[in-house]
C-alpha cells in the first residue's frame, strides 16, 4: 500500500483490467500530487503544479492562488471540443483522477488531501456496516432513501481532517448554495471560510469579488462547479446540451482571467474525472443474473463502472468462474484484495474500514458497458453519461494554468 508508482496494465499478468485501462498516479501526474501542491501552498510556499520543472523562487509578493475543479470535465473532452478556446489554450497538461475515477473519491481528495486508500470514499456506494450496511455518504442516505441518523454519524462517516485545517494561509471554499450547507460540505470545508453561489456567473463573480477582498494578502480559493457533471449524466457526454454547456465555461473562464488581471493570481483548474456514454443496450441488470445475484451478501456497492462485490463466504470461486461466463467482454473480474495491494487507491496508512468497503470482489467495466442492481425504496436514474472506471476517457483530467 506505501507504492504510489504502479507498474502498465500489460505487467499485471495476474490481475484483469479492462481494455486500454488507465491505472491512477499518485506522485506528480495525478490530482493527488495537484492537491499536495496546494497543501504546500497552504503551508506557506510558492504555488507550484507538479511537473519537472524546478519550484519558482519566493515571489516579493506572495501571490494568490485559484483552484476551480469544474465536476465531469475529461482532459479528452476538452481536447476534442475545446479546439479555438480559452480552456484549452492555457491547457499545460492532463493528470489521472484517482480511484475510482468518481466524484466521492476524487474531490473528497481534493477537500482533505487524501487518497481514498485513506479517506475511504470508494464510490457513490460505500458498504459500513455501522450505518446499516450499503450507504450513499456525500447525501448521507442508505441505499433505498432512508437518512443516516445519530447526531454523531457524520463526524463518525468522515473522520478525518480537511485540506484547510491547520494552515498558515487562510482558505474560502466557493460552492454553490444548496450544495455549500449540506453536511458533507459542513464537514469537509472546515477551516475555510465558505461562500455559496448560484449559477456559473454567480461562481465568477464569487471568484473576482473574494480576490478582490484580500488586497495584498495571499489566499487560496477552493471553487467547486457541478452543473456539467449534471448535464453529462442526463443527455450523454457527446450531447448537444454539454458541448453548449461547454462554451459558457469557457466564455466564463476567459472572463475570469480579464477580471483577476494584474491581482497577482495564480490559477489551476481541473476536474475530478471525465466521462464516457453508457448506451441502454450495454446496462446490465444484475436481476436479469439471479445466479450471480444469490452469490452476494449485500447490493452492489462503490460505482456503475465499478461495481464491489460483497460474496458469501465459500463462494468466492463460484462468484469468479459465473461472473467470467456471464460478463466476457463486459467487465473484468478481480480479486478486491489484489486491487488494493496494486496500490490504485493510493500511498499511506489504508482506512481501517478500506477492506470492507472494496469488498472482496470488484467488476471493472469495459468501456461503454455499465452494471446495476436494484434496491427496494430506491429511486432509479437513468444515465447516458456515466463515470467511475479505468477508461482513457474517465481518468485524463486536464491541468489548466494562467497567471494573472
Amino acid at each position: 500500500m506505501s507504492r504510489s508508482r504502479l507498474p502498465a496494465p500489460s505487467d499485471l499478468p495476474g490481475i484483469e483490467l479492462p481494455h486500454n485501462a488507465v491505472l491512477p498516479d499518485y506522485r506528480n501526474g495525478g490530482l493527488f500530487g495537484l492537491i499536495r501542491n496546494v497543501r504546500a501552498y497552504l503551508d506557506g510556499h510558492p504555488w507550484h503544479a507538479p511537473g519537472p520543472s524546478a519550484p519558482p523562487a519566493p515571489d516579493a509578493t506572495p501571490r494568490k492562488l485559484v483552484f476551480i475543479l469544474i465536476d465531469g470535465l475529461g482532459d479528452m473532452f476538452l481536447q476534442r471540443t475545446g479546439a479555438e478556446g480559452t480552456l484549452l489554450a492555457h491547457r499545460t497538461g492532463r493528470l489521472t483522477s484517482v480511484f475510482p475515477s468518481t466524484t466521492a473519491s476524487a474531490v473528497t481528495t481534493t477537500m482533505t488531501g487524501l487518497p481514498p486508500a485513506r479517506h475511504g470514499l470508494t464510490g457513490w456506494f460505500i458498504h459500513d456496516r455501522r450505518f446499516g450496511g450499503v450507504i450513499a455518504p456525500l447525501p448521507a442516505i442508505q441505499r433505498g432513501g432512508a437518512p443516516l441518523r445519530g447526531p454523531l454519524a457524520v463526524p463518525r462517516l468522515f473522520a478525518y481532517r480537511t485540506l484547510f485545517q491547520r494552515c498558515k494561509r487562510p482558505a474560502v471554499f466557493i460552492s454553490p448554495r444548496d450544495l455549500a450547507s449540506s453536511p458533507y460540505s459542513r464537514r469537509h470545508s472546515r477551516g475555510a471560510s465558505t461562500v455559496g453561489y448560484k449559477g456559473l456567473q454567480g461562481m465568477i463573480d464569487a471568484i473576482a469579488a473574494t480576490i478582490g477582498a484580500s488586497g495584498s494578502h495571499p489566499i487560496l480559493v477552493h471553487a467547486y462547479y457541478p452543473t456539467f457533471d449534471g448535464l453529462s449524466h442526463a443527455y450523454g457526454c457527446n450531447s448537444k446540451e454539454v458541448n453548449t454547456h461547454f462554451e459558457r465555461i469557457d466564455a466564463a473562464f476567459g472572463q475570469l482571467l480579464e477580471r483577476l488581471r494584474g491581482s497577482g493570481t495564480d490559477i489551476v483548474l481541473t476536474a475530478d474525472h471525465g466521462f464516457i456514454d453508457s448506451p441502454p443496450e450495454r446496462v446490465i441488470d444484475l436481476d436479469a443474473l439471479p445466479g450471480l445475484q444469490t452469490l452476494l451478501a449485500a447490493p452492489l456497492f462503490g460505482e456503475r463502472r465499478t461495481a464491489f462485490c460483497a460474496v458469501r463466504r465459500g463462494a468466492e470461486r463460484d462468484f469468479e468462474r459465473m461472473a467470467r461466463e456471464c460478463l466476457t467482454g463486459k467487465a473484468a473480474v478481480t480479486r478486491s484484495e489484489d486491487l488494493v495491494g496494486l496500490g490504485v487507491f493510493g500511498p499511506g496508512k489504508p482506512h481501517r474500514r478500506l477492506q470492507e468497503r472494496v469488498g472482496t470482489h470488484v467488476l471493472l467495466m469495459e468501456p461503454g458497458w455499465t452494471i446495476r442492481d436494484h434496491v427496494a425504496g430506491e429511486q432509479e436514474h437513468a444515465m447516458i453519461g456515466v463515470h467511475g472506471g479505468l477508461s482513457p476517457d474517465e481518468m485524463w483530467i486536464p491541468l489548466i494554468q494562467a497567471r494573472c
